[in-house]
């Protein structure tokens, strides 16, 4: 791990990306996070590690608002001067899957078995791209025209797929593991998102694919300059990848 000129950004005053508060967050009355303070600076990878039941994940999707519908939330969670704890579910919305993108473990789960790749790309792109997003009434007319296909094709060369042109027709099942985790990624960055969550995301992945994913995000994530929240289990993986760490232990920052 290394300390970045961004990490100096807390101590001289900036605002953080992300700036977590006294989060509580308890299911049924029996609180899982306990007074949760956490500060992400733009442009750092920050590694979420912890045992499993620690509530590493709890966490994250309590910054979408995703914990779950039985939960009761306390504290603060503000991302770039916008407070998203208790904020309107219309709000969450826009934010979920465009500036804050997240990445799940589960690739074959995270993607529609009866749509092509390519068809998820599009459809993402228009919905939560920056350059489409606000543009509602000409949403399908965007879906059909070329110039979303060619860019659909770039996120794929981005994240390393063979033969993007031929792969974007293709299905979720005639991909290998590491090449649906790519798409999953592409799916990640195609809104040019601020923040991207990625959670255990090469953990069904061999060694040395894995290595190629954990450096694919690290790379993508500095040229697009977007902060990376990594929740994983490997050392090796945070060693390589974080700038600071987090170790979260029966729901506290130990």
């Amino acid at each position: 791990m290394k300390e970045t000129d961004l990490s100096s950004d807390l101590r001289q005053g900036a605002e953080p990306l992300l700036a977590i508060r006294d989060l509580r967050v308890a299911f049924s009355g029996v609180e899982v996070l306990h007074g949760i303070d956490l500060d992400l600076p733009k442009g750092e990878t920050l590694a979420l590690i912890g045992e499993s039941g620690s509530g590493k994940s709890v966490l994250a999707r309590s910054i979408l608002g995703l914990a779950g519908s039985k939960n009761t939330t306390t504290g603060s969670i503000r991302f770039e001067g916008r407070e998203l704890a208790g904020a309107p579910e219309k709000e969450l919305r826009r934010i979920r899957g465009a500036d804050i993108s997240m990445i799940v473990q589960d690739a074959m789960a995270a993607l529609n078995p009866m749509r092509t790749i390519g068809d998820q790309l599009i459809e993402t792109i228009v919905y939560r791209h920056p350059d489409y997003r606000d543009r509602a009434s000409e949403r399908l007319l965007f879906e059909k025209k070329k110039e979303l296909t060619e860019l659909a094709i770039s996120f794929l060369k981005q994240v390393g797929i063979t033969a993007p042109e031929k792969r974007i027709s293709s299905y979720p099942h005639q991909l290998s593991g590491g090449m649906r985790q790519r798409v999953v990624i592409a799916l990640a960055l195609s809104a040019d998102p601020k923040l991207i969550i990625a959670d255990e995301p090469t953990t069904a992945l061999d060694v040395s694919i894995q290595a190629q994913i954990i450096s694919l995000l690290k790379r993508l994530a500095h040229e697009h300059g977007a902060s990376i929240m990594l929740i994983t289990h490997d050392m090796g993986v945070i060693v390589e990848t974080a700038d600071r760490v987090a170790v979260l232990y029966s729901g506290e920052i130990v």
